[in-house]
């Protein structure tokens, strides 16, 4: 029930944060032109994380689904809680990772040691959660995760 919860919050903050909040322009690319991209690079690493979770490309959204290629985190529900500790321990700030840290800590709180650890991971790291990776997608995943301490 409690995933349910979240995924309908979700689904219904989605079109209000690419509308109002994200200041990203879309980057108009199809999967098919990312599997085109060396596969030890960023853009093919997109391509096979979004067929793997028969995922389509989200125009304004593409940078979330890096961050889940980039930090090795995954779909689920909690999991993507577990994604917004990591980007608040990153340095992110914004109303809506502080409203899914507040929903994830009230709905999921035999998770918060998982959440907490991390923020600790997302502290570690050096801050990458701003970057336009849309420039990045030819460079090699294991270049970027290493250059920023991503694990």
């Amino acid at each position: 029930m409690r995933t349910i919860i979240l995924e309908t919050l979700y689904e219904w903050g989605k079109e209000p944060y690419r509308k109002y909040v994200s200041r990203k322009d879309s980057w108009d690319i199809p999967i098919s032109d990312l599997l085109k991209y060396p596969k030890i690079s960023l853009g093919f690493h997109l391509a096979t994380f979004l067929l793997k979770y028969h995922f389509e490309v989200q125009p304004k959204l593409e940078n979330r689904d890096v961050l889940h290629v980039l930090t090795n985190i995954g779909t689920s529900v909690h999991e993507e809680i577990y994604m917004q500790f990591y980007l608040f321990g990153n340095g992110k700030r914004n109303i809506g990772l502080l409203a899914i840290l507040l929903f994830g800590i009230l709905i999921f709180p035999d998770y918060l040691k998982h959440f907490m650890e991390a923020f600790k991971r997302g502290r570690k790291a050096f801050r990458f959660y701003y970057l336009d990776f849309s420039k990045m997608l030819n460079q090699p995943i294991r270049h970027i995760q290493h250059t920023f301490l991503i694990n």
